[in-house]
């Protein structure tokens, strides 16, 4: 059993200020694997105190000096290779070489690259009749799905570390495994105290609580249309910025004059990643009617290249929904 029932907060792990904590499923097992706190309004206070109280300092770091904690987080997050490959597959179901290939392999790139773009990128710059400096926005607050529990919030982080904000970060509850792990890099590495902050728990009162505090300056959440609408209301009194990535219902497109084969393997690449649990997949395909039958048998055919069974299994393409309520979703 995973036992995290701690909060990071201001460079240590420390005791929620709440006694509830919240079960993770293993979706392809269905057995509890381990438990986090559900984070409190007061956790989230000092979290955003921590941020708030080391932004003067790390906003104005030189950008050397980020650049070389960037590169100390992938370094560090290479480390943790087998780690979070181990988890993400416990956690979020997804088949093992999904887990190497797409989930850890896109959270080290988000680090790579921010490192790479910082070394060219311009913080001042004169345009026209105009002088235009960019600085850091202040305290960001960053909530993630559960889809990918290592690329949203490291593009998040990477991207805020490189911009000279502190943070304070809530992961999806049915995924908070791998963000556990991050936190213990920043710790290993030595991003210094409260830069980053992490508070586990539920949307309902971590993520109200971080969109709706006076001192959060940026409000980033990738999740559903619902809740990112009432994350702007809850922004709106402060003015905050506020940036969304929602969830879609994505066609894809196919005409007349498509390879039916070809079009047909896109469609069930695009609807099978993940288990289709991605903002983007092709939830609805479009075709020109003199193609349609053509389509749907080439699509039958194709069916097995893609087989569902144990997320441990290499030979597996699609594991199990994330959880019950996830799979009821896709049935409805």
């Amino acid at each position: 059993m995973l036992n995290h029932t701690k909060q990071y907060i201001n460079g240590e792990w420390v005791d929620s200020t709440g006694s509830e904590t919240i079960e993770v499923v293993n979706p392809a097992t269905e057995k509890v694997i381990g438990k986090i706190s559900s984070g409190t309004k007061d956790d989230v206070d000092r979290a955003v105190e921590a941020a708030k109280d080391a932004f003067p300092t790390f906003s104005k770091t030189s950008v050397d000096d980020r650049i070389k904690l960037l590169e100390d987080i992938a370094n560090e997050y290479e480390n943790r290779k087998d780690d979070l490959i181990k988890i993400i597959t416990e956690e979020l179901g997804a088949p093992i070489t999904k887990s190497e290939k797409i989930h850890y392999q896109m959270g080290l790139q988000h680090f790579r690259q921010a490192a790479e773009e910082l070394k060219t990128f311009e913080f001042i710059e004169e345009r026209e009749n105009s002088y235009i400096q960019k600085e850091a926005i202040g305290v960001a607050g960053l909530i993630t799905p559960w889809n990918f529990p290592t690329n949203q919030i490291s593009t998040k982080l990477a991207s805020a570390l490189a911009a000279g904000s502190t943070l304070v970060v809530k992961p999806a509850s049915k995924t908070p495994f791998a963000s556990i792990i991050l936190a213990e890099i920043f710790d290993k590495v030595g991003v210094p105290k409260g830069v980053f902050n992490l508070v586990n728990g539920s949307g309902s009162i971590v993520g109200e609580a971080i969109s709706s505090h006076p001192d959060v300056d940026l409000v980033s959440f990738t999740g559903s249309g619902e809740v990112g609408s009432s994350l702007m209301k809850n922004a709106a009194d402060g003015i905050k910025n506020v940036s969304l990535e929602l969830g879609g219902k994505s066609p894809l497109v196919i005409l007349k004059d498509a390879d039916v084969k070809e079009a047909a393997k896109t469609a069930l690449t695009q609807i099978a990643t993940n288990t289709g649990q991605v903002c983007s997949a092709a939830t609805r395909v479009i075709v020109h009617d003199e193609m349609h039958d053509d389509f749907i048998e080439a699509m039958k055919e194709l069916v097995p290249e893609f087989p569902v069974g144990d997320p441990q299994d290499e030979s597996t393409f699609m594991g199990p929904q994330v959880s019950k309520e996830q799979w009821e979703t896709v049935q409805s």
